[in-house]
């Protein structure tokens, strides 16, 4: 079946499939991030943060029904007011996902929660999308990023990685019955072949070298007089005060 979008595919008996994942994932890690501004940039025909305990949530991409209409790599958004940044699929279809990326930093809050979900390219989906017939359609049209080139580009950035999964290890098969037939490699991926998952998730905190938490000038003041206190007991002993003149 072709598709014109992503979101068409999505739409799809295979793209439901994943999404079911994508977003079982996302329901149970978002609610533990929090903050006062959340972005969702892609897929606008899906609410993907429909569980982020936080209020205002964003929805971004160049079309659709979206919150702000604009290119990923040219947010309209103020430095340094992003709290969790979800990228799903974003990269693999960008002309110039490190842009994106670089954008997506200057948003973002010192210690904010960026999650990125993508296409492995290592994985029979991938496998598919190099060499399928219907590699010229949505979604095996995109350019899969491999895991360790993401990472690399989130380290450059000042990210840390600090959590994350691979999922769907079932071939892409169209039709349902093959998928069920397939079905037991699910739970056998994630125990023997955990690299082959169609799409990971990733969850990386954005770091700022050098910062360091500002405490009440009354704390400074008592943390420099303590060790000064304790180093003048030490070296008065009972008998041997000295009377400086």
């Amino acid at each position: 079946m072709a598709t014109n979008t992503l979101g068409d595919w999505f739409a799809t008996p295979l793209g439901q499939y994943l999404l079911e994942k994508e977003r079982a994932y996302l329901d149970d890690v978002t609610p533990d991030i929090f903050g006062f501004n959340a972005l969702q940039l892609g897929l606008p025909e899906f609410d993907l943060l429909r569980e982020s305990r936080i209020a205002n949530r964003i929805k971004l991409a160049p079309w659709g029904d979206v919150n702000v209409r604009a290119k990923c790599d040219e947010l309209p958004i103020a430095t340094q007011s992003i709290d969790l940044a979800l990228l799903p699929h974003v990269l693999e279809f960008a002309e110039e996902p490190h842009a994106v990326l670089r954008e997506v930093d200057r948003v973002m809050m010192p210690e904010g929660r960026l999650i990125i979900i993508g296409f492995n390219p290592w994985s029979l989906w991938g496998l598919r999308g190099s060499a399928g017939s219907g590699r010229h359609e949505h979604p095996w049209n995109g350019h899969f990023n491999s895991l360790l080139r993401v990472k690399d580009w989130l380290s450059l950035l000042g990210f840390d990685v600090n959590a994350g999964r691979l999922c769907c290890y079932v071939p892409p098969f169209d039709g349902e019955a093959w998928r069920k037939r397939f079905a037991f490699m699910e739970p056998a991926g994630d125990r023997w072949w955990a690299i082959g998952g169609a799409v990971y998730m990733l969850q990386a905190v954005k770091r700022v070298r050098g910062m360091r938490l500002i405490t009440p000038a009354w704390q400074e003041k008592a943390a420099r007089e303590k060790p000064l206190a304790a180093a003048a007991k030490r070296d008065i002993k009972p008998g041997h005060l000295k009377i400086v003149k």
